[in-house]
């Protein structure tokens, strides 16, 4: 019965004569735009002299940024090696007995942390690991507006220290369902709307790639959120044709069974370049998903080749309001399959219980898409900061109980695996 299945060949080549078609203007649409910045070559160019980090501390200096002297502590501090090595870190939790394990690293966590919003957050967290002998992350994942940042600086600053740290990171484009682009729908009053990733209708998946050329080729930003169909399918795409760039999907995208799993990265094998990689890095699991759909997926991937190039993303904690039921907290889910499902990350978008429900000012998600000016209008980043420092004790406290089990994990490279 199985057999039916197969995918027959003539289907593929009608997909191949498609896509070659001259006169296809879903396929001229992207081949126009990749024009636009002067091809391929060039693309690819551009994002890797822009994306240096000589490059960007240049641009920090003509620009006067506010952040360059907070760039150059941090670069100190990683050549003075004052952040805790894996190894300290191992012997302070476990003491005498780090002798007793093996660490397999072939199943090593990559310890994740989101949104980092601002370059301040980031600093200040830096700042309390060199002090207190924490971990910094090992993915930073942000939901900043792009051109507000660009603005004031916080995107040279960010990609500076992502770079210094040696941390994958992901941006999010304001080309996005919530910029106005579905003309029916609104803010939380019309949420359902937005279900299925709805809200990039019509020419905005192109803008989308727009948006993404413009800040690969000019700040080297190489990885972005991703939450719709049709953009994941144009990130395939330019990918496949030779641009370096990569993307994760939203868990807004609703991936929260081993079916799902599999459609999304049937398109990405289907679309990998010769030697099996592919424009999608990262692939964030709805929250509902439990570690049966998660092995199960895990299954798909290594069947498909993909088991080194797509990292499963999954929420331990959420932010205190509007996304998830309180009380929620995977991280014992983890701890039991941490030793046999590779290449994971542990996400925290938010502090633990116990911390956030006793917090005045809890975390929320919905405050990641309220202007800079607003919120310091409000005189809310000092209690945004206090959220953001709960979820690095958040990452901290799954770092310690990953560790405890003989458990391993990623954190930034070049501040603590030395």
């Amino acid at each position: 019965m199985q057999k039916k299945l197969s995918l027959a060949h003539e289907r593929l080549d009608e997909i191949n004569r498609f896509l070659e078609d001259p006169d296809n203007p879903l396929v001229r649409a992207v081949y126009d735009l990749v024009d636009r910045y002067g091809g391929v070559e060039e693309i690819n160019r551009m994002a890797a002299e822009n994306g240096r980090l000589d490059t960007i501390l240049e641009k920090m200096e003509k620009t006067r940024s506010p952040h360059l002297e907070d760039i150059r502590w941090l670069m100190d501090q990683k050549d003075k090696e004052a952040f805790i090595s894996v190894e300290e870190y191992r012997k302070k939790v476990l003491g005498d007995r780090v002798g007793h394990f093996k660490f397999d690293e072939r199943y090593a966590v990559t310890l994740e942390i989101s949104a980092c919003q601002y370059f301040l957050f980031f600093i200040e967290e830096a700042r309390r690991a060199v002090e207190r002998g924490e971990l910094m992350p090992g993915r930073f994942i942000r939901v900043r507006a792009m051109k507000e940042q660009e603005g004031d600086g916080d995107l040279l600053a960010m990609t500076a220290a992502m770079k210094i740290i040696d941390a994958s990171w992901c941006e999010t484009l304001d080309t996005k369902g919530t910029d106005g682009s579905n003309i029916h729908l609104g803010g939380p009053e019309t949420i359902t709307g937005y279900f299925g990733g709805v809200g990039q209708p019509n020419d905005h998946p192109i803008r989308w790639a727009d948006e993404l050329l413009y800040y690969y080729t000019n700040y080297g930003v190489k990885q972005v959120l991703n939450v719709n169909p049709g953009t994941v399918l144009l990130a395939y795409m330019l990918h496949k044709m030779g641009i370096d760039i990569e993307f994760k999907i939203s868990v807004y995208m609703g991936n929260d069974n081993p079916y799902a799993v599999f459609w999304t990265l049937l398109a990405a094998r289907l679309f990998a370049r010769d030697d099996g990689t592919t424009s999608l890095i990262g692939f964030n699991f709805a929250n509902s998903v439990n570690n049966d759909t998660i092995e199960k997926s895990s299954i798909v991937r290594r069947a498909l080749g993909l088991e080194s190039n797509v990292r499963f993303e999954h929420h331990i904690t959420e932010t205190w309001k509007s996304i998830v039921i309180q009380p929620y907290n995977r991280r014992d889910e983890l701890l039991e399959i941490a030793d046999h499902v590779p290449n994971i990350s542990a996400k925290h978008e938010g502090g633990e219980i116990e911390v956030e429900q006793k917090r005045e000012h809890p975390s929320d998600i919905l405050e990641y898409f309220r202007p800079r000016a607003e919120i310091e209008a409000e005189g809310l980043m000092p209690a945004l900061l206090t959220n953001y420092l709960d979820k690095h004790e958040a990452v901290n406290n799954t770092a310690r109980a990953l560790t405890e089990k003989g458990l391993t994990f990623i954190a930034a490279r070049a501040l603590h695996h030395r």
